[in-house]
């Protein structure tokens, strides 16, 4: 159990509580006359707590803790109004394919620990100098890594969990779905970016993919006629183009891109909610 606080974490820290901040003002006045405003704000701040715990870690478990309490808050919020049957099916919905993808990032855990002995990021980083680029261990665990990645971060197959995430409170989806819970997959290949400049085939997946969501998801946007469903498949392209940026090897570009969308994705969000709320809740 220990922490890394560096530039990368840094950025991430400013995000997480600086948004954070504004969308906990902003629930106090959304969530006011709802019944269970203390569960909200209590489900809230343990989002919180498992996200800084996501991007302090020092090693791979420790991330992973964070990263499976992540899921778990995001399960929490969605189906906050949990009388409402369609909320719970997509909540279950995000819970299910996020395990999808955290079981490949388990076994990229396990294949890591087995290849260098270590999971922590200093010693893991400082061993996979000596491994050759295009070594087979390292490609699988690469995508292993990219599988947890394309289940958090809603990238081509696993996307359509979160349009459906939009059940939730606007405050939740502002909060997860645009600017935090969404990029920890970013958060990772970024942190773990000694390991991908190793594998370039793994990098052309990245970018693949990537490129692929950026359009394939915008394209749907076009087409819908709800609000937060419009917002919610662009964050799906904005985070293909981080991907893509990784992809090609430009790891400030893509946590730059996280900085400036958790912003103006969640302020894109929280306006959609005071529209929703003057429009009676339509």
């Amino acid at each position: 159990f220990s922490f890394l606080v560096d530039p990368l974490s840094c950025v991430f820290l400013l995000i997480i509580t600086g948004v954070g901040f504004l969308i906990h003002i902003y629930s106090v006045g959304y969530m006011q006359d709802d019944d269970g405003f203390a569960r909200f704000f209590a489900y809230l701040n343990l989002f919180v707590f498992f996200m800084l715990l996501l991007v302090l870690g020092d090693n791979y478990l420790l991330m992973f803790v964070g990263w499976e309490g992540v899921g778990l808050c995001s399960y929490l919020l969605i189906g906050f109004w949990f009388k409402n049957t369609a909320y719970n099916k997509a909540a279950n919905k995000a819970f299910i394919m996020n395990r999808i993808g955290d079981l490949g990032f388990v076994l990229g855990i396990i294949l890591l620990f087995i290849t260098f002995g270590s999971i922590a990021f200093k010693e893991v980083f400082d061993i996979a100098k000596s491994f050759s680029p295009d070594s087979n261990v390292i490609i699988a665990i690469t995508l292993l890594f990219f599988i947890g990645a394309i289940g958090k971060s809603a990238q081509i197959p696993l996307y359509t969990w979160l349009p459906d995430a939009m059940a939730g409170p606007t405050p939740v989806s502002a909060l997860i779905h645009a600017a935090t819970m969404v990029t920890a997959g970013i958060y990772m290949i970024a942190r773990s970016n000694i390991l991908y400049t190793l594998a370039p085939t793994s990098m052309e997946i990245v970018a693949g993919t990537g490129l692929l969501t950026a359009i394939f998801a915008a394209s749907i946007g076009l087409f819908q006629n709800d609000i937060k469903k419009v917002l919610a498949y662009s964050t799906v392209s904005q985070l293909g183009y981080m991907f893509l940026a990784l992809g090609v090897g430009a790891f400030s570009a893509g946590v730059f891109h996280v900085a400036t969308h958790a912003f103006f994705k969640a302020l894109l969000f929280l306006a959609a909610g005071s529209v929703i709320h003057a429009l009676h809740h339509e």
